[in-house]
């Protein structure tokens, strides 16, 4: 079942689509937010890009700017990723954007805008760490290899411990924090009491010292079994196919494939975060912002459907995922059909319109009682004249406006404070 969470965290099932942002000093490089260890790139000279990090062109302003235009309802940024590199003003580390040509405090400017614009801000941080000296770096997956000699987890946690009091003590509300690789597998559930003690609003991913509230699958996953998620999930993915951050000649999905992502997980009543990494100057490439700009207006119409309740038909359709909200009924296509008619088999309710949500166009249908085996006799629905060949790069969303509100079969629902849970 999902978490039951409180009035203060309950934001997190109504804000569905989250902006992620990777962005550090590797960014400088441009290669990839674990250039470090993945191209075997020495401290020394990694540590230099701190040297050269000076975004004169970044504004918190128009990053909130573009992400509340293109429907983004949330930011989940990188206060430290990795590398160990401090994107605020601590305490804990010199190795900190403080030390930088750049000398302001990104989190705080960040933080600022959010609060007013009332835009939930999570911060994202790396229980691995490549540059403290007493994080256990010993080549795991998301490790590099430092000084054993100098290795002690102990104070390694407490001064991750000091440095989460920070981030919830010093910035206003926070949201969430973030937690990824947990390389040890450590357990701790005092980190989290920590964050919560400090922080009522804030939400905790699983990936950090206990479960948390929601679990993050992300890259390369599917859920197409169609059945409502059965707990709390937040999937993510990059808009560039090889990188998190920014990379010089990155790569990119195609707005189709993103569509069809979010479309999935939010269809089955999951969070949505999408990621892009800023260049050295604090500016998203154009490619990226193009991308953002067109599943923007994508999801500003058919955010509706995308958000509602998911709804199991008594004969699914491949393919076609299902919502409802009140008195609609919304098909969420994930493929083009293979012809311009789509059949709801024993539906029994006749509809008044049948809308596309991408550009309101209605739809003609039929409503009639066919045979069916045995020689029943089944209510058909059949919604004609989809427009395969010329939407057919797009993916869309029929809802049907029903005469009355339509009940699951196969399925019961509960709708409270949590969010939706799922009962067989």
């Amino acid at each position: 079942m999902q978490k039951q969470f409180n009035d203060a965290r309950k934001w997190f099932h109504e804000k569905r689509y989250g902006m992620f942002v990777h962005w550090g000093i590797y960014a400088v490089g441009g290669r990839h937010e674990q250039e470090q260890m993945r191209y075997h790139v020495p401290a020394f000279r990694y540590e230099k890009y701190a040297e050269r990090f000076n975004p004169q062109k970044f504004d918190p302003a128009e990053w909130l700017d573009l992400f509340q235009e293109n429907g983004m309802e949330y930011l989940v940024f990188t206060a430290k990723h990795h590398d160990g590199f401090c994107m605020w003003d601590t305490r804990e580390t010199s190795y900190n954007i403080m030390n930088t040509p750049y000398g302001k405090d990104i989190v705080g400017m960040l933080a600022d805008e959010c609060h007013k614009r009332k835009f939930p801000l999570e911060l994202y941080y790396s229980c691995v760490d490549w540059h403290h000296p007493a994080y256990p770096n010993i080549g795991r997956h998301h490790e590099i290899i430092t000084d054993p000699a100098k290795h002690n987890f102990d104070e390694y946690i407490v001064f991750l411990k000091n440095q989460i009091r920070e981030l919830c003590s010093n910035y206003g509300e926070i949201h969430g924090i973030w937690w990824d690789m947990n390389v040890p597998e450590t357990e701790d559930r005092s980190i989290n009491d920590l964050i919560r003690s400090l922080q009522p609003s804030a939400v905790i991913n699983n990936r950090g010292y206990d479960e948390g509230d929601y679990s993050t699958p992300e890259r390369d996953f599917q859920e197409e079994a169609g059945q409502p998620f059965s707990t709390t999930v937040e999937a993510c993915d990059s808009i560039c196919m090889n990188c998190w951050g920014h990379r010089n000649d990155g790569d990119y999905f195609s707005v189709r494939k993103l569509k069809r992502q979010i479309a999935l997980y939010t269809s089955l009543g999951g969070n949505y975060l999408l990621n892009a990494g800023p260049d050295p100057e604090g500016v998203f490439p154009e490619k990226a912002v193009t991308i953002l700009s067109q599943l923007g207006k994508w999801h500003k119409k058919v955010r509706e459907a995308l958000n509602a309740e998911p709804f199991l038909l008594k004969h699914s359709i491949p393919k076609v995922f299902c919502t409802v909200s009140g008195k609609n009924l919304n098909l969420i296509l994930l493929e083009t059909p293979s012809g311009d008619q789509l059949t709801l088999r024993d539906f029994g309710i006749t509809p008044e319109k049948a809308v596309i949500l991408n550009n309101g166009e209605e739809l003609p249908f039929t409503f009639e009682k066919v045979p069916g085996n045995y020689d029943l006799r089944e209510d058909i629905l059949r919604i004609r004249k989809l427009p395969v060949d010329r939407m057919h790069d797009d993916l869309y969303v029929i809802q049907l406006q029903l005469t009355k509100t339509p009940v699951s079969q196969n399925i019961e629902f509960i709708q409270d404070k949590s969010g939706i849970n799922a009962k067989e």
